[in-house]
């Protein structure tokens, strides 16, 4: 089964970069433009990891991590954060909020592609493993 990426950023270009990036790498993957957006589509559809912006209107990265780590049906997935320069998380904020790495901007795509690929290794999820389906 291919794995579920929720990618939220209210950058358009970055939103598009990382997409393509990683639908060619194999994910499936669902985009939001806020923490709000972003919120809806992780509880109607529950994503295998979400890679979010920091920095965003209406509700931020942050918000939106904690808000997923209260919900029971979202509370375990984990969590890419991307940040500008000069915002920093402290360790009580990770942990607390089931954010696995913080990235901060400028990044490299391929830098993100392996970091979902290393977050999404091994993880079991109903029973089954994570990874490429192998009926054709």
């Amino acid at each position: 089964m291919t794995a579920k990426i929720l990618l939220v950023d209210d950058e358009a270009h970055i939103l598009q970069v990382l997409s393509l990036k990683l639908r060619n790498a194999g994910f499936d993957i669902v985009t939001a433009v806020d923490g709000e957006e972003a919120y809806e589509l992780a509880c109607q559809s529950v994503p295998d990891l979400i890679i979010t912006d920091f920095q965003m209107p209406y509700m931020t990265g942050l918000e939106l991590c904690c808000a997923l780590k209260q919900n029971e049906a979202t509370a375990e997935v984990p969590i890419i954060m991307l940040t500008a320069r000069g915002y920093a998380l402290d360790a009580d904020d990770l942990a607390s909020c089931n954010i696995k790495q913080v990235l901060s901007k400028p990044f490299s795509p391929k830098q993100i592609v392996a970091l979902v690929s290393q977050q999404l290794q091994g993880m079991t999820h109903d029973g089954g493993t994570k990874g490429h389906s192998e009926a054709a």
